[in-house]
């Protein structure tokens, strides 16, 4: 830097290198769990969270009386975040309360609810969504289920600045992540969730020092991940034996695809592969091992209706199955 003084040099790589950290002032939108991570990473990397957006407390508890707060809320009450809980967005009202905050974005992770234009627009610069697949595969709902039910070979996340489509914004970042036979949609779930946390961590630090860059999402291999119908949970047994699996894997643990055995409905919850054939459905031996239409796959963690989830080796201890019972 000719004619600058070592000195002055000094000085502006000290500038240079606290406007490259510079917090942002954040609207943080979210709501169940999954949500949570990327809460905390954001505080933890020095941005100011100013409020946070979640759903209202519903009634559950032991006997579903008490008001139950949302995970996001919980964190927030415990970073001391003021917290709210409007029922809709799309009021003068609502929309001059979150005005009011005076935010640089929003930061929004399975929040829940729409947000309509004049929301979008407020933040100075912007509102990005952190969505846990690869878009535009798997817009909507339900895109973690949707990806190991469809037998895809591949999840992700990434984040998008957000317009008023569904999950149609320009994307900034992504990260991808293999799925193995073995995951059920819990543990993509939290795999997905501390994989996002760091990516929009990432993502609110580009925006801050004026370099996060959007590109337009692809028209082609758009698909909806549309939410979960408990009706869809029902297994079928003469489907090919990586297509049950795909299928338990991909409701387990909610809402829990399931079967009939002697008269009662049992939620498989984790399974593998195996080896043997025979009519769809049937017990093939003493270790839980069912015949589908193609291939056999081996129960390894169940859930018998009104009891706790359980191992397969412990069920059969008070439940023996054999031959020629069968899962219906």
């Amino acid at each position: 830097m000719a004619g600058t003084s070592p000195a002055m040099t000094g000085t502006l790589l000290v500038f240079e290198d606290c406007r490259r950290h510079m917090p942002l002032r954040l609207i943080f939108m979210g709501t169940p769990d999954f949500s949570v991570p990327t809460l905390l990473e954001l505080v933890a990397h020095g941005h100011e969270i100013v409020a946070v957006y979640t759903r209202a407390p519903k009634p559950g508890g032991r006997r579903g009386l008490q008001l139950q707060p949302t995970p996001v809320e919980e964190a927030a009450r415990k970073l001391g975040v003021p917290v709210l809980t409007p029922k809709t967005l799309k009021t003068k009202e609502a929309l001059d309360e979150f005005s009011a905050f005076d935010a640089d974005a929003a930061v929004v992770v399975a929040y829940g609810m729409i947000l309509p234009q004049a929301i979008l627009d407020a933040p100075k610069l912007g509102c990005y969504n952190l969505h846990a697949s690869l878009l535009p595969r798997w817009r909507g709902a339900a895109p973690i289920n949707r990806a190991i039910m469809a037998d895809d070979a591949e999840s992700g996340v990434m984040v998008m600045k957000m317009d008023v489509g569904l999950d149609t914004g320009d994307v900034a970042m992504a990260e991808r992540l293999a799925i193995t036979d073995s995951m059920t949609a819990v543990d993509l779930h939290d795999r997905l969730s501390r994989l996002g946390a760091d990516l929009m961590v990432r993502a609110m630090a580009a925006l801050a020092r004026g370099g996060l860059q959007l590109k337009k999402q692809s028209d082609d291999g758009v698909t909806y991940a549309a939410k979960i119908d408990k009706a869809e949970a029902r297994i079928d047994w003469s489907k090919p034996a990586r297509a049950v699996l795909r299928h338990i894997h991909g409701l387990s643990p909610f809402p829990g695809a399931w079967a009939e055995l002697e008269n009662a409905r049992v939620k498989l919850l984790r399974c593998e592969l195996a080896k043997g054939a025979g009519t769809p459905g049937e017990v093939l031996d003493d270790q839980l091992t069912i015949a589908c239409g193609e291939g056999a796959i081996r129960i390894i963690e169940l859930q018998r209706e009104g009891k706790a989830r359980m191992q397969a080796t412990d069920f059969l201890r008070g439940v023996p199955v054999k031959p020629p019972m069968r899962f219906g």
